[in-house]
Order: C-alpha cells, then sequence, then structure tokens
C-alpha cells in the first residue's frame, strides 16, 4: 500500500506518550465485554466548572436560569458553586437556601480547596440546605508535587497529609456547622489520570478510612481527567483499575470528571461507565475550561438513542439551547451533536432521498399495523434520533442547495405544502430546481414552491396560452360495450381571448384531450395520471398530475382545484402550455 505522505516539521519528540506515564498492566480488563443498559447518576457543574470558565460569569439572574433549567431537566446533584474562592458564589449558594428554591429531591454540592479556613468558609455557606455535599479536592500528580508545590522527594507523604488533614476539617465542621444537614463528602484526587494508580488509591484508601463510609451517608470518590492526556480506552482502564481495588466499594459511588482537551470526553465517559463508575459530572453542551467538560447532553441522549432512559428529559432542546446560551453568553455551535441548528439536516441528494423513502415506508407500516407512529421503532437512514422527539420539528431535516437531488425537493413539498409528486415528475421537477441552485445557496421550502408554482401552475400572472375559465360535464351513460362516455363544455381563454368548445371522452380529462388534439393540431396522449387531497376538512383541496406524449415529448403537469375533475383538467392544460413554451423557447 502506498503512502504518499511525509515527515511533519512539527517537534512530535518533546512529547511522551500516556503510556510511558502511567505503568498500569490490565491485560485482565474486562470492561470491553459491557454495555450501558442503565443511566449513571449524573452531576451537573455548569454553575461551578462552567462558570468559572467563562469570559464573563454568570450574574446572579443567569445563575438562577441556569439552576431552574438544570432541576427542571431532571437534575438531583447539582455542583452550585465555588462559594470560598468567590463572593458571588457564596451569595448565591445563600441565596438559593434561604429562598427555599432546592428541591426537596435535590442534593447541592460546593467546591473546596484542602485548606480547613476554606472549608469551615465552604460549610457556612451551606447552613440551612437540607441535603448537600463538600466536594474537596487536591493535585496529585507528579508534576504538581514537585514543580508547583515544591515538595521533597516524591512528595507522596505531604500530599497524601493535605488530603486526610482536609478530610479532617471537613468532617468537623460537617459536625459543628452543619449538624441538621443531611451531608455528604465528595474526594477527588485532582490529576487523576497523571497520577500513579498506587498512589492515588493510597490517597483514597486512606481518606475513605478516616470518612467511614456506611449505608445512607453519601460518598462519592471522584477520578477526574482534569487535563485529558490519553485515549478513551486508557481511562477506562485506570477507571476498572481502581474500582477493582478501591475499598468500600458498596458504599462509595466512583464518579467521572472527563475533560475534552483530545475531543474525546465522551467516549472516555461511556468507557469509563463500562469500567465500573457509578456517576458522572459534566456541563450542557460541554462548557468548561480550555475545550470545555464532558457534554452530558451527548451523553443522556447516546443512552437515549440505544433504547436506555436517560433519566433526565431533553424533549425541548431548543429551550435548553437557548437558556444555556443566555447564561453562558457562549453559542451551541450548529454541528454540536444533538443540539445544534443543521445536526439533523440533509443537504446531499442521496441522503435526502434516503430519508424520503424512509418516511414513506414508515408511514406505510404505521397504517398497515395501526400502530401510533410516534412508537414505531426508529429505523431512519441519516438520523440516530427522532427529532420530534428533542421537540424539534422535520421542517428542518432536508434542505436544498446545488448538492441536492430530487429526495430533498420532493421531501419539501410533501411536508410543507402536502403534495406528492410521482416519481418520474420527481425527476423532472428536479432538473428545475439544478438550474435555480446552479449559482450557489440555499433554497427555503418557499423558494422551492414559488419555482413549482412558477413552473406548473397557473396563477395571477399565468404564462401559457391556455386557461380553464368554465366548465360543464354531462354523462352519456355507457354503451354496447360497456364504455362510459361523457361531454364536456369548456370555456378556454386562449392567447387572452375567451373561447367556448364541447368534446366527448371517456371522462373530462379525455374529452379535454380530444377537444385540444382535434381543434389545435396536438398529437397529445396520458402517459400517466395520479391524484391525491391536500389538506384536511373545510380546506381540503384536490392535486392532480398528469404526464403527457406530445409528439416525441414528455410532459409533465399539475392542477390544483377543491373539484378533482377541475384539478385534473389543469393539470393536461399545466402540461400543454409548459410544452408550447419550450417549443417557442426553441
Amino acid at each position: 500500500m502506498t503512502n504518499l505522505q511525509k515527515p511533519s516539521p512539527m517537534p512530535f519528540t518533546k512529547y511522551k506518550s500516556f503510556f510511558d506515564r502511567i505503568d498500569l498492566d490490565m491485560s485482565d480488563r474486562t470492561w470491553p465485554d459491557q454495555r450501558l443498559t442503565r443511566a449513571p447518576r449524573w452531576l451537573s457543574t455548569d454553575l461551578r466548572d462552567g462558570n468559572q470558565a467563562l469570559i464573563d460569569p454568570m450574574t446572579v439572574e443567569r445563575k438562577i436560569k441556569m439552576f431552574e433549567l438544570l432541576v427542571k431537566i431532571g437534575f438531583k446533584e447539582i455542583e452550585v458553586g465555588f462559594p470560598s474562592a468567590s463572593q458571588p458564589d457564596f451569595d448565591f449558594v445563600r441565596h438559593i437556601i434561604e429562598k427555599d428554591m432546592i428541591p426537596d429531591d435535590v442534593r447541592i454540592s460546593v467546591l473546596t480547596q484542602a485548606r480547613e479556613d476554606l472549608i469551615e468558609r465552604t460549610a457556612e455557606s451551606l447552613i440551612g440546605a437540607d441535603k448537600a455535599t463538600i466536594h474537596m479536592y487536591n493535585a496529585t500528580a507528579p508534576v504538581f508535587r514537585s514543580v508547583v508545590f515544591g515538595f521533597d522527594g516524591d512528595g507522596r507523604a505531604q500530599t497524601k497529609d493535605i488530603a486526610l488533614r482536609g478530610t479532617q476539617a471537613v468532617m468537623k465542621a460537617a459536625e459543628s456547622v452543619l449538624p441538621n444537614t443531611d451531608f455528604g463528602y465528595q474526594y477527588s484526587p485532582e490529576i487523576f489520570v497523571d497520577t500513579e494508580p498506587d498512589f492515588a488509591l493510597d490517597v483514597v484508601a486512606g481518606v475513605l478510612d478516616m470518612w467511614q463510609p456506611e449505608e445512607g451517608r453519601d460518598t462519592v470518590v471522584n477520578l477526574p481527567a482534569t487535563v485529558e492526556r490519553g485515549t478513551p480506552n486508557a481511562y477506562a482502564d485506570q477507571i476498572e483499575w481502581f474500582c477493582r481495588h478501591i475499598p468500600y466499594r458498596d458504599q462509595v459511588a466512583v464518579s467521572l470528571h472527563p475533560h475534552n482537551d483530545r475531543g474525546t470526553g465522551v467516549a472516555a465517559a461511556e468507557l469509563g461507565l463500562m469500567a465500573g463508575a457509578d456517576r458522572i459530572e459534566g456541563c450542557l453542551f460541554g462548557n468548561g475550561e480550555r475545550t470545555g467538560n464532558l457534554d452530558l447532553v451527548t451523553v443522556a441522549m447516546n443512552l437515549y438513542t440505544q433504547g436506555v432512559d436517560p433519566e433526565l428529559d431533553f424533549s425541548d432542546i431548543n429551550e435548553v439551547i437557548q437558556t444555556v446560551e443566555h447564561c453562558n453568553q457562549i453559542g451551541v455551535h450548529e454541528r454540536h451533536p444533538y443540539g445544534g441548528d443543521l445536526v439533523f439536516t440533509s443537504f446531499s441528494g442521496s441522503h435526502q432521498d434516503a430519508i424520503n423513502k424512509a418516511f414513506a415506508e414508515r408511514e406505510r407500516r404505521a397504517r398497515e399495523t395501526s400502530t401510533p407512529i410516534d412508537l414505531m421503532e426508529w429505523d431512519m437512514p441519516y438520523l440516530p434520533v427522532d427529532p420530534k422527539d428533542l421537540g424539534r420539528s422535520y421542517e428542518a431535516i432536508i434542505r436544498v442547495n446545488s448538492q441536492s437531488g430530487k429526495g430533498g425537493v420532493t421531501y419539501l413539498l410533501k411536508t410543507e405544502y402536502g403534495l406528492d409528486l410521482p416519481r418520474r415528475m420527481q425527476v423532472e421537477f428536479s432538473k428545475v430546481i439544478k438550474n435555480v441552485t446552479a449559482g450557489g445557496g440555499e433554497l427555503s421550502a418557499e423558494a422551492i414552491w414559488s419555482a413549482f408554482s412558477d413552473e406548473y401552475l397557473p396563477t395571477d400572472n399565468a404564462w401559457g396560452r391556455f386557461r380553464i375559465k368554465g366548465l360543464r360535464t354531462e354523462s352519456l351513460g355507457d354503451d354496447e360495450a360497456g364504455r362510459h362516455a361523457e361531454k364536456v363544455e369548456v370555456a378556454l381563454s386562449i392567447d387572452g381571448q375567451e373561447r367556448e368548445f364541447e368534446g366527448l371522452g371517456t371522462g373530462p380529462l379525455n374529452a379535454l384531450v380530444n377537444i385540444l388534439n382535434d381543434n389545435f393540431d396536438l398529437d397529445m396522449r396520458v402517459q400517466d395520471y395520479s391524484e391525491h387531497a391536500v389538506g384536511a376538512g373545510a380546506d381540503v383541496a384536490a392535486a392532480a398530475y398528469v404526464e403527457v406524449m406530445i409528439g416525441d415529448r414528455i410532459m409533465w403537469g399539475a392542477g390544483m382545484h377543491p373539484n378533482i375533475a377541475k384539478a385534473s383538467l389543469k393539470a393536461v392544460i399545466s402540461a400543454v402550455n409548459r410544452y408550447l413554451r419550450d417549443n417557442s423557447d426553441d
């Protein structure tokens, strides 16, 4: 196999492989054989990790809107701030407690560093809360021990001592300041992924021995990929190893906190859950430091599209987006999974054709099985989830530009205007649209309808020689051979002059064809005809499509009218006018 690539000039040798940093033998790993079959415990850190990453941190008004949104979505664990580091955060925590804004089934948490004075201040922010967790962290990775903190030797003893003294301070503050609070404790060995596994375990085991987890006492050990360094499988190995060795496993929730520096935060979280974790932390649409935290929306909807209840409600994704954009003052990208404006949109002609056919088949099966269409199994090309499940309409699924084919055009005419064009007519009209889009740009449904009307439907500014001004039909019964006969009297406007004609045929359409052939020297034969209703109730109309051969030319015509007979005659006139127009252009 030929490879034409050349070595890059970038200094890649300055970087060390993650596998050379962390020595962990997991040849007996079991996580690849696991499946995600239930939702994890979710914690939103939008108000803490997300907020601290904003150029313009949230005001109290924006924080309240975010908090209310998180509660509405269904989050039962919400990290609401870093009160010892920020007076606005302290004030916000006090506000939601004093105003009784926290539902009974929601546990708030707050972050603190492992310093006694900061821990006491943190506990003071929680006075009066029914359920609250203090989340304490200290960095454990070698570069922090040696460079940031300047510890002697390997710095392990000093680092563990910080964690133990901090835990002791948390327990003291909980007892003295929060005696009436259902109190939980969360510990994070910050920079976990860069920490030697045996040392991270040693620190956590010491913390848990001091805290003494027990049933009914909420205890969380959080294992953050503070900076995403390795591939998701490496993180999963670390999580599985840790879950195997952590003491008090049945009383401790192992939590994940992936960041997205390598762009694989979601994958790391999913593999970490497969590896045994119980809980994940992140932000809506992946807001957070640098490239962001784990995107909770994507993980939740990934579960949903596998038939697993995420236990979070994103059925009005547009409301979620609007609130998040207002609170963060950052837009959700058009291509962001599940939420972006274009994620359910196809411009490609082949994609549009496949979607159009699949929707038609889905409707057919729903009718055939008498199943409500919203309950039909979702099996749709290019659409991993039903947009309606997220509160989106089907209107933006297919958009037309120069890449689009008949499928996209047909879909928009059907969904927006109720027109179900015959297949050969779709091919013909797609050529019209190709000419319109040849200059580039996108065509809206309105523009497609305008092009269809201009091409096929007589309007107030009608083109073409013929228009139907009046119609009268009379049934003559059946002849001896059983053939039905009908007399038609039709008033036609021809080049602006009105004339009346009379003709016979097996029906109004056949009679009009005979009239036109006899009086205007047209060698016209009907090749195909179809009709359907448009709309419902009192507003129902008929749409008729006719394919005719005039000489050696195939032409399609379309007609719309509340009366089906008149719609069919309008379709014939449409085809004739198009033929005459094309001949005059020649």
